[in-house]
């Protein structure tokens, strides 16, 4: 099997799983892109096997410790551990992610559920070269009616793939109906936003919806609209959903009309929504999409979240309660709280912290590739008084 040296010192040593080009002390037996290749230490120690793309900044990405193929008994076998992890932890698995990528031991791979039709993503170009035995795999396991192939992620232009939407198997689902616990969402796997829901999202939804009952409530960068509906149902006295894409707010209506839910939703753009807006609200959640996939933006994507703090908190009532969050692993969970708190003392406001939120555990993270961990929010209330 063809295959690198690592240099010493490089970042699988100390746990992570890829290779980057700078860290390749030589390579041996011409390996090609999308091969499996193993993978050595500058002694000649082995450190697994992993997938190859030279054409990627990341060259390398280890899936085994061990030798290792990527052969069609080795995708039902990682597919059905990642399913019986997710039962293990109590997830309700007929409606979550059921592989998250390097957290499954799958790079690139990352497959959600929606009842009976799954959806597919494929990142890397050698499991892009295997997706007909991922595709037998859950065929074998799960029995869907349909596989939708999501593949319009930026992530597959640095492995030199073109974005598709397909379908892998049977036929395109019509828009149809899913149960998130209490609420029902519609949801549209072929045309709707990024695979339909955000999955990683339903535990916070009902985590922040106790904080709703009897408030005037402002959910911001609302997509279905799945905080707004859960705080709606919880007991809101109001909730405005806003959302920048017509589409978005058009499934808004349609989600709050099948829960026999009032909401008022508002499709403009967040900024200049909270930069103009006169009212007052008691709970105000900001729930954008990422403001940077590379840590060249960061500090522009900072003063974005910085700004919507700042306009968010100038609108809050007395006692009023903050819930945001962020999904970009390059802003880390104390990044992200400093500036929380640099926007607070900005708009002279005292907060105290009610709670913390993270991804679902269906999106699980390994500590020693902190790119896994990537959501992170906050609930916050003004400090009464102040």
């Amino acid at each position: 099997m063809a295959g690198l040296v690592i240099k010493p010192r490089s970042r699988i040593f100390q746990g992570h799983e890829w290779v980057y080009s700078s860290e390749i002390l030589k390579s041996f037996g011409s390996p090609q892109a999308g091969d499996v290749i193993t993978l050595k230490d500058f002694k000649d120690k082995p450190l697994g096997t992993a997938i190859y793309n030279p054409e990627s900044q990341i060259v390398a990405r280890r899936f085994s410790r061990r030798r290792q193929e990527l052969d069609q008994d080795f995708f039902t076998r990682r597919i059905n551990q990642a399913i019986k992890m997710r039962e293990d932890s109590g997830l309700d698995t007929s409606l979550a992610r059921l592989v998250w990528s390097e957290s499954d031991g799958l790079p690139g791979v990352i497959i959600d559920r929606y009842g009976d039709h799954l959806v597919l993503q494929t990142l890397t170009l050698s499991m892009e070269q295997r997706q007909g035995k991922i595709i037998r795999a859950l065929v074998d396991i799960l029995s869907p009616k349909s596989i939708v192939i999501r593949n319009e992620s930026p992530m597959r232009k640095a492995e030199g793939l073109e974005p598709e939407i397909r379908m892998g198997y049977g036929d395109s689902p019509a828009p149809f109906e899913v149960s998130a616990g209490t609420i029902t969402f519609e949801v549209d796997l072929s045309n709707g936003q990024k695979t339909g829901l955000y999955l990683d999202q339903l535990e916070a939804y009902r985590e922040v919806a106790k904080y709703a009952k009897g408030k005037k409530v402002l959910d911001c960068f609302s997509n279905q609209g799945g905080f707004g509906l859960f705080c709606a149902q919880a007991g809101a006295a109001e909730v405005t959903s806003l959302d920048i894409s017509e589409d978005a707010i058009a499934s808004v209506k349609r989600n709050a009309k099948i829960n026999n839910l009032e909401i008022n939703a508002i499709a403009d753009n967040a900024f200049s929504f909270l930069r103009r807006c006169e009212e007052t609200y008691d709970f105000i959640i900001l729930d954008p999409p990422s403001f940077t996939r590379n840590k060249k933006t960061l500090n522009d994507a900072m003063r974005g979240y910085k700004e919507i703090h700042l306009r968010g908190l100038k609108l809050l009532n007395n006692n009023g309660i903050l819930s945001t969050f962020c999904c970009s692993h390059h802003a880390t969970r104390e990044l992200f709280l400093d500036n929380i708190r640099s926007a607070a003392v900005d708009a002279h406001k005292t907060l105290r912290l009610l709670d913390t939120h993270r991804q679902g555990l269906d999106h699980p993270i390994l500590p020693t590739i902190p790119e896994t961990e990537y959501l992170k929010g906050f609930t916050f209330q003004l400090l009464p008084g102040r």
